[in-house]
């Protein structure tokens, strides 16, 4: 069981990054205040609720996953200052109740995020938590949370092996990673596509989305000729890439994370690797790839959880391309997925704690297993796993440097463009 919400009298730490905590002589930092033109996170009175729920996370603002670390603070700050200013408090019974998040940089590195989560724990006091990024933090920090009897709610650790633990306490917004390319094989299948080779990094869900990757591969008939591992961490893919150009597939699976995907391109570019389709797991999906590769990106695809162009709509944030100008407002640069889920996990908490009408740890993982939402993000619903199995994954293709939505048929606002040319 966890202790009840505490009153609103103690000083709430919803600064700015940089601000910490007046007086409490450590380093722990509430959210951070946007950079657009939005009115910030922490402007609210924060004397008018009843109390506060008190939230932890461990994010990377440093090391291999600063990029997506971010993105994925500002989905949860987008919540905090959605629920705390627009939608007026977490509602549990008649009370409102105020939302704070603590941070602190686990400089991507298991361990570190792993400790983090104790003390948010232990020292912190926290009522949940919520995830960090990757599936290699998300493992062991969701192993703290269950062992500690702590409900974490998360959108950005995918792979299929954390939910076959058989934790209570972990839940899943997103589509888990065997899926990840489900919806672009189905579709490059269709186009002829019958050779494949996969890259992948040999860490947890860069290993899921591969092996994901190879059953939908081959159970659409596409033989796959070849797959390669690499450590976490690689700077250079090249003997990669080479062995792959010499085997000449029609379509390229590269399974890691936003700084592989830089490494595949270049490589491929500098090469002269040209299969007719390039399937990566993260990072075709975010503008600033766009921006740093430029026409060596032009028809990349990768998995998306979630676009600002997909007809999701629910009662909290309203549309999917509602969210995304919120979103803008706030921060001064659209939406990546990482952020989207972000949001939707904190949403999914805070629906099931309005649900419980307590913060009670039991009463919340009931609700959990009980929601039922269509949202911004899609459908929400936990199976027994506290895996989300309401939401399809979709996949994007970059057109004329624009970021579009080519699968499934019923998400699509394009058709795939195959070979890539």
């Amino acid at each position: 069981m966890r202790k009840p919400v505490r009153a609103v009298g103690l000083a709430l730490c919803l600064a700015a990054a940089t601000a910490g905590c007046a007086g409490d002589g450590d380093d722990r930092a509430g959210a951070t205040t946007p950079v657009g033109d939005g009115g910030g996170v922490g402007d609210v009175d924060y004397r008018a609720f009843d109390g506060t729920v008190r939230i932890g996370a461990a994010l990377s603002e440093t090391g291999k996953y600063a990029v997506e670390g971010k993105d994925s603070r500002q989905g949860y700050d987008t919540w905090v200052r959605w629920v705390n200013e627009d939608y007026g408090g977490i509602r549990i019974g008649e009370d409102r109740y105020a939302a704070e998040i603590i941070y602190y940089d686990d400089e991507s590195d298991a361990d570190t995020a792993a400790n983090l989560v104790q003390r948010l724990i232990d020292s912190d006091g926290v009522d949940f938590l919520l995830g960090p990024y990757s599936s290699g933090l998300t493992t062991g920090t969701s192993a703290i949370a269950e062992a500690n009897g702590v409900i974490m709610v998360e959108g950005n650790g995918t792979s299929d092996t954390m939910f076959e633990r058989g934790f209570q306490n972990l839940f899943l917004v997103a589509t888990i990673a065997s899926d990840y390319t489900r919806s672009a094989v189905e579709a490059l299948a269709v186009r002829g596509v019958r050779t494949a080779v996969i890259a992948h990094e040999d860490t947890t869900f860069p290993t899921s989305v591969a092996a994901g990757a190879r059953r939908h591969l081959e159970a659409n008939g596409i033989e796959v000729l070849a797959v390669e591992t690499y450590p976490k961490d690689i700077q250079d893919v090249s003997a990669i890439m080479t062995k792959f150009r010499n085997l000449d597939p029609d379509v390229f699976v590269g399974g890691g994370h936003y700084n592989d995907a830089v490494l595949f391109v270049n490589a491929a570019d500098e090469l002269g690797f040209e299969p007719d389709a390039m399937l990566i797991t993260v990072g075709p999906s975010n503008p600033r790839l766009v921006e740093q590769l430029d026409d060596d990106v032009e028809g990349v695809l990768g998995p998306t959880q979630w676009e600002a162009t997909m007809a999701y709509a629910g009662d909290w944030f309203g549309s999917a391309a509602d969210y995304a100008a919120y979103y803008q407002w706030l921060w001064g640069e659209p939406p990546v997925y990482q952020a989207a889920s972000a949001t939707a996990s904190a949403l999914a908490l805070h629906l099931a704690i309005e649900a419980a009408g307590s913060t009670e740890t039991d009463e919340v993982r009931q609700a959990l297993r009980a929601l039922r939402a269509d949202t911004f993000y899609g459908p929400i619903a936990f199976d027994e796993r506290g895996v989300n199995i309401a939401k399809p994954m979709g996949t994007i293709q970059v057109q004329d440097g624009e970021i579009l939505v080519v699968a499934p048929d019923a998400a699509a606002v394009a058709a795939l463009v195959y070979p890539r040319g």
